[in-house]
């Protein structure tokens, strides 16, 4: 596949100002995106997840380690709090870049702003002197790095045919689970000097999303139309949608949610699981865990290129989200009764398998049952977003009632937390079998 004449035409000739650029129509009858703006777009959401992901899965436990010993539920109530900031926020983010108008386009600006701003955040949590402190920094690191993501994912909505959403899903699905991998790796060469932990993590998302920036055109939206004035009534209204009006895309955002509910369950205390299990420090567990995911590289790959590539052969998402969910839910349950790592690494590698199918397909299946793309993508985009931020938030502060349950010695209960989080995976994949426009 070669850059299309589109393509390769507003790379050489800006549009000029005073001409209107309609609004991104949705549907088959959009043209097919060349190899620069795949490969960059895939690209620049591995360098988001590099940045905003590192400190999840290890740089977080690290420094609350430091700030707050032996408190691991302190991690919940952290992840939980940023994710509750992006519930109350994240709409406002594609509703004001659907309505933007600059030279730059709709979707850039909020691009360029959240990469400056989230390296402030890492900053920031590198350098805070308590967990409160600490807390105000990922916050602030969900709100700036999750607008760079946002409209990255908008941008799909608004360029990709139907025939590439599975490829692209795809691509972008893989890049982004095995972006972690890279980031842990990077923090575990750096973990003792706590500004490196999170900054060359950092400077690989800037590098990333500046050349999507830099050598991705996107056309003037100066002269288009805003459509009715936006009242304060109206915003809020936007918020939320009618599920009888768009059951398929409702049974996408349950099932996403269910999904999402059991990954935050599993991932959240990973660090910790595995140091408990193993009788290590949280400080050793960085190395074991970047060599674990290593094995997890190749099943993500089977997983998201797979699941992606296969969908849009066959025409149908369903079955993947499904299978998606299953294989999970098998990763995590071996996990829950894992003594040690012979049994840890198979059942990563089963959830690495569910986790890269179900980011490619859904995320394929979003963009199939999108309603009114033309005008409201970025809206709907947003209230999407819903279904992963909200397990976030909710599922990190409900995890220390299951590790509590049984609980004695000072011993967490992971084995029912991970059992748990397989049991909604499975619901996740299950729910999206309703829907009836896609297969």
């Amino acid at each position: 596949m070669t850059l299309s004449d589109g393509d390769a035409a507003s790379v050489a000739t800006p549009l000029p100002a005073s001409l209107p650029i309609p609004p991104a129509t949705g549907g088959d009858d959009l043209p097919e995106v060349g190899p620069r703006y795949i490969w960059l777009m895939t690209l620049a959401q591995f360098g988001v997840f590099v940045a905003f992901i590192t400190p999840i899965a290890i740089s977080l436990s690290i420094r609350l380690e430091d700030l707050a010993p032996g408190r691991d539920e302190y991690l919940g109530y952290i992840i939980g709090a940023g994710a509750f900031a992006v519930v109350l926020t994240g709409p406002f983010a594609g509703i004001l870049s659907d309505r933007t108008r600059t030279r730059l386009g709709r979707r850039r600006p909020f691009m360029i702003g959240g990469t400056l701003l989230g390296i402030g955040a890492l900053v920031f949590m590198a350098q805070a002197p308590n967990v409160l402190s600490l807390g105000a920094a990922w916050v602030l690191m969900q709100l700036t790095w999750g607008t760079v993501l946002g409209n990255l994912q908008i941008s799909t909505a608004d360029r990709l045919p139907e025939s590439q959403r599975g490829k692209v899903a795809g691509l972008t699905g893989f890049a982004t689970q095995v972006a972690p991998v890279l980031g842990v790796g990077l923090a575990g060469l750096v973990s003792g000097n706590d500004l490196l932990l999170f900054l060359v993590p950092g400077a690989v998302g800037v590098v990333a999303v500046a050349l999507f920036v830099v050598f991705v055109p996107e056309a003037d939206s100066r002269l288009l139309d805003l459509g009715e004035r936006l009242t304060v009534g109206r915003l809020l209204r936007k918020f939320v949608f009618d599920p009888r009006r768009y059951p398929d895309y409702a049974c996408n955002w349950l099932g996403r949610f269910l999904f999402y509910f059991g990954l935050s369950l599993n991932t959240t205390f990973t660090a910790f699981f595995i140091a408990s299990r193993l009788e290590i420090s949280v400080e050793e567990v960085a190395g074991i865990i970047a060599a674990v995911a290593l094995g997890g590289i190749l099943a993500t790959t089977v997983g998201a290129l797979g699941g992606g590539f296969l969908s849009d052969r066959l025409r149908r998402r369903r079955v993947f989200v499904l299978l998606a969910g299953v294989l999970f839910g098998a990763g995590a349950i071996t996990m829950a009764f894992a003594p040690g790592l012979p049994l840890i690494i198979p059942g990563s590698l089963l959830s690495s398998v569910g986790i890269g199918m179900f980011a490619a397909v859904d995320q394929a299946l979003l963009l199939d049952v999108l309603p009114e793309r033309e005008t409201d993508a970025g809206r709907f985009m947003s209230i999407i977003g819903f279904a992963v931020s909200i397990p976030q938030a909710v599922a990190p502060l409900i995890a220390p009632i299951f590790l509590a349950v049984g609980a004695a010695g000072g011993e967490k209960n992971y084995t029912l937390l991970y059992l748990v989080a397989g049991v909604f995976t499975v619901l996740g994949g299950l729910v999206v079998l309703r829907i009836r426009s896609v297969r």
